[in-house]
């Protein structure tokens, strides 16, 4: 089992930016592929980014390509996701996932966090 704790959301503005963290505890998280996966009001779930196990290797949606940054300190057993540029699009719960396959198909992620709201003002 693997655990994980969002934290870092909160109100921003639109141009602003935001930084999400996630921390891992149960099995080993360096091992974990992790992801990001959003859910804007009334819609459904949509893949945001994810990472490596070694950070070498990332994916992004094509609507953060350029604005957001996934990272990870796995000595840490934290993961990052750097919102830069945000747009009130961007407003939504945001769940931070990990799993044995690295995917832009967030249903692949076997571990989820409950979440941290990202609001954007314009």
């Amino acid at each position: 089992q693997v655990q994980l704790v969002e934290s870092g959301g909160g109100l921003g503005q639109a141009g602003g930016s935001l930084r999400l963290s996630c921390a891992a505890s149960g099995r080993t998280f360096s091992c974990s592929r992790m992801g990001w996966v959003r859910q804007a009001p009334g819609k459904g779930r949509e893949f945001v980014a994810a990472i490596s196990w070694s950070g070498s290797s990332t994916y992004y949606a094509d609507s953060v390509k350029g604005r957001f940054t996934i990272s990870r300190d796995n000595a840490k057993n934290t993961g990052y996701l750097q919102m830069n540029s945000l747009k009130p699009e961007d407003t939504a719960l945001y769940y931070c996932v990990t799993g044995v396959r690295m995917s832009t198909d967030y249903t692949a992620y076997n571990y989820w966090g409950q979440g941290t709201q990202v609001t954007v003002s314009s």
